[in-house]
């Protein structure tokens, strides 16, 4: 590919200013980032399992300050697995020090991905509305309205 000026650009400069572009396109509210920082100083171990390019995921949360906040990642793009596939969770709990067998929550909203795929794991679930829910899916634990939401409900669990 050619850049503006007529020179040759490679392709992996292209696809890394594109990563750089869609981390700095992405932030994460300050409350979020202090109850996550609550839930750390109550001894949580908190791990983000993630649909898409490994890269492009890394950099956001990096961009946001998240990274700073989780024990493990797990990241479909770097395994050729998405959500719900119970290895993405076995991935995230190992990478996080823990089990699955040990329990535990999941927070997405994404009914089947999120839900569907942390209730296949054993995990307890609170569902972020916005997407339909769809028919036979088994009820996420809690619905909230917002993150932050929660956040509170995680906050009083042990």
């Amino acid at each position: 590919m050619r850049d503006a000026f007529g020179l040759e650009t490679p392709a992996a400069d292209l696809w890394q200013e594109y990563v750089d572009r869609v981390a700095a396109a992405v932030t994460c509210r300050p409350e979020v980032l202090e109850g996550l920082a609550r839930l750390r100083a109550a001894a949580w171990t908190i791990g983000v399992i993630t649909n898409g390019a490994g890269d492009i995921q890394r950099a956001k949360l990096a961009a946001t300050g998240l990274a700073d906040l989780v024990d493990g990642v797990a990241v479909s793009g770097d395994l050729e697995i998405r959500k719900p596939d119970l290895r993405l969770f076995e991935l995230a709990a190992t990478r996080c020090g823990v089990s699955l067998a040990d329990g535990g929550w999941m927070v997405g909203d994404n009914p089947a991905g999120d839900i569907g795929g942390g209730r296949q794991a054993g995990l307890r679930t609170i569902w972020l509305r916005g997407r339909p829910w769809p028919d036979g899916l088994p009820a996420a634990h809690h619905v909230v309205e917002d993150v932050t939401d929660a956040l509170a409900i995680l906050l009083t669990k042990e």
